[in-house]
């Protein structure tokens, strides 16, 4: 195997989406050197806990970078934490996470796996994916006392989210203590070179260096890169938090979120998610990227005209994961639905897979909103309503009308500017219907 000279390589690495930190950037030199004398790829690990369904372009950000790593000619390891999922990263929390079944995340592990290598190169040469059950299901009590026998309790206080959470009285549970373990032992399990995660991940993979060095391996190189966003401008982007944009969605679906984001996030986005290149563009851990990280006359568009610039945004990342037809179609269809008032028909409703099949011949409208996702409960149904946010078949639905929705036929139900399903009563009544 033929690899390019070791400097490079880091400084492809570090361009493009750069990391917020390198621990340490001159051990990750010397691991390319070695990697080179002794012509054998790095081993490059990312952890993604299997605690909610689907990737999404925040995640995307480092798998971009593992990409980078591939091309370099090492070897990416996606562990699917199946196994820590049910315990739950307690990074950046300010209580004690619901634990998850196994089905639920046998069921989130495997959108993972069909998506994943929509980014990643699947070679098995450069690349495998791993569920760190594999080690962690096979592991005696003992082990785990002698895990735990490597860290002390003042030490993990020195996390902030778990420090303000005891002055508080707040309960920390065990397990939580236990997480940032077992995940520092998946890198123990794999021999693990470089570890890339999110500069929230900070604590974890300093924890993870010193793991790997109490079971007398070299530590590895942690990559943090930075977060986006979710596109409602306010925490990062998370799929429990309902501000994401999966990887997996629709084109229309990618398309529409792109542009509901505000302009604060273009230069953001951009940076992080369109995959243009910008070199020199650098994030803190949690400041937005410098202004002069983009070109003068991208910079120009979004201060002049931030629609615009918003549409190429959209058309950038709608294409990254569906390819330039599909974007182009999104345009299209977004044009025509949110500038023209368009609605979708009930045909390219089905084809989406945005139905809500009901076995009743009605339904109390904001009930149906909250079984199509589209309100978090009937309250904010009611309140949706009441702002002139809801279309039935075209017309706008007022609080002060019959709010029981005849499902005689099939009815066509917008919600706001993005969220728009189709109700189709259920198929067994369907068919006793038409006997």
């Amino acid at each position: 195997m033929s690899f390019l000279p070791p400097q490079e390589q880091l400084e492809i690495l570090q361009g493009s989406v750069a990391p917020v930190d390198i621990i340490e950037e001159a051990e990750l030199l010397h691991k390319l050197e070695r990697s080179q004398a002794e012509n054998r790829p790095l081993i490059v690990k990312q952890g993604f806990d299997a605690s909610a369904p689907d990737l999404h372009i925040g995640h995307a950000v480092s798998l971009w970078k593992l990409r980078t790593f591939q091309e370099l000619g090492h070897k990416v390891v996606f562990v699917i934490g199946d196994f820590t999922g049910m315990v739950g990263d307690p990074s950046g929390k300010s209580k004690t996470r619901p634990r998850l079944t196994l089905e639920e995340v046998a069921a989130y592990a495997q959108t993972y796996r069909e998506q994943v290598f929509k980014i990643l190169l699947d070679d098995p040469a450069r690349g495998e994916i791993r569920c760190n059950s594999e080690w962690h299901a096979q592991r005696t009590v003992y082990d785990l006392l002698d895990l735990c026998s490597k860290h002390t309790v003042r030490r993990m206080l020195d996390r902030d989210d778990f420090w303000q959470r005891f002055q508080a009285e707040q309960p920390i549970s065990m397990l939580e203590f236990i997480y940032p373990l077992l995940q520092a032992y998946d890198s123990v399990a794999l021999h693990a070179d470089v570890e890339l995660g999110g500069s929230d991940q900070r604590f974890n993979l300093l924890l993870v260096r010193q793991i790997q060095r109490a079971y007398r391996q070299p530590p590895e190189v942690a990559f943090l890169m930075p977060l986006l966003h979710g596109v409602d401008g306010a925490e990062k982007m998370s799929k429990s938090l309902d501000n994401a944009v999966g990887i997996a969605d629709t084109p229309d679906d990618i398309y529409g979120k792109v542009m509901s984001i505000s302009d604060d996030l273009l230069q953001e986005y951009f940076i992080l998610a369109s995959g243009l290149e910008f070199p020199g563009a650098r994030f803190s851990a949690a400041d937005p990227p410098q202004s002069a990280a983009v070109s003068d006359d991208l910079l120009s568009t979004i201060k002049s005209d931030p629609y615009q610039a918003k549409q190429h945004l959209a058309r950038l990342i709608t294409a990254r994961y569906h390819g330039e037809t599909a974007a182009q179609r999104a345009g299209e269809v977004f044009k025509a639905r949110f500038q023209q008032r368009e609605l979708p028909s009930a045909d390219e409703l089905r084809a989406q897979g945005n139905v809500l099949i009901y076995d009743k011949s009605s339904e109390w409208l904001p009930r149906l909103m909250v079984a199509a996702q589209s309100a978090v409960s009937n309250s904010e149904g009611m309140r949706l309503i009441k702002s002139g946010a809801v279309y039935v078949d075209g017309k706008r639905i007022t609080a002060d009308g019959n709010l029981d929705l005849e499902l005689t036929k099939p009815r066509i139900v917008k919600v706001g500017k993005l969220k728009v399903f189709l109700v189709e009563v259920g198929r067994e009544k369907r068919r006793k219907e038409e006997n």
